[in-house]
């Protein structure tokens, strides 16, 4: 689930009524139903499909004890997970990783955000794979760290890059 959470951005509200069918293992993406009834497909990266992988396979069918769901996370008596249940889920995590700071599922939602635009990605993809309607609710990851801008500008400025 954190795995998922950090390489596709989703809301926890998504994260936990993602259903099997709404995994597409061979195309590493799933579909998203979102705020206002969006829905939109979010690539997610063979780190997630391996850790998918072994979920469904492994620990899934013992989670199901031999009962269907649609619902793709489960508890240990075979429910849907729950957001207050995640949230228990990924404080208890954090804290046997040994992080202080307080983790939230919007953590993982912000990091994935922040790397992807450290990466280089454009601001109009992550607002796509964010699910924002309003480009400036994107911006507010735009926040990266000034050695990583001044890089960038040198690398990138056309001044910068004349060779003397």
């Amino acid at each position: 689930m954190l795995e998922l959470l950090y390489a596709s951005g989703l809301r926890v509200t998504e994260l936990v009524s993602l259903q099997v069918k709404h995994i597409h293992l061979e195309e590493d993406y799933l579909t998203a139903y979102g705020k206002g009834a969006k829905v939109r497909l979010i690539p997610f990266g063979k780190w997630a499909r391996e850790k998918l992988l072994r979920y469904l396979k492994e620990v899934r069918p013992k989670l199901l004890k031999g009962r269907t769901s649609s619902f793709l996370f489960l508890t240990r008596s075979g429910k849907a997970l729950t957001r207050q249940a995640f949230w228990k889920l990924i404080r208890r995590y954090a804290l046997a990783a040994g992080i202080e700071k307080r983790v939230t599922p919007h953590t993982l939602r912000h990091s994935f955000a922040t790397h992807l635009l450290e990466g280089g990605a454009d601001l109009r993809s992550v607002q796509s794979m964010l699910g924002h309607s309003d480009i400036s609710t994107t911006q507010i990851y735009t926040h990266v760290n000034r050695t990583y801008l001044k890089e960038v500008h040198r690398r990138y400025h056309p001044r910068e890059r004349i060779s003397k």
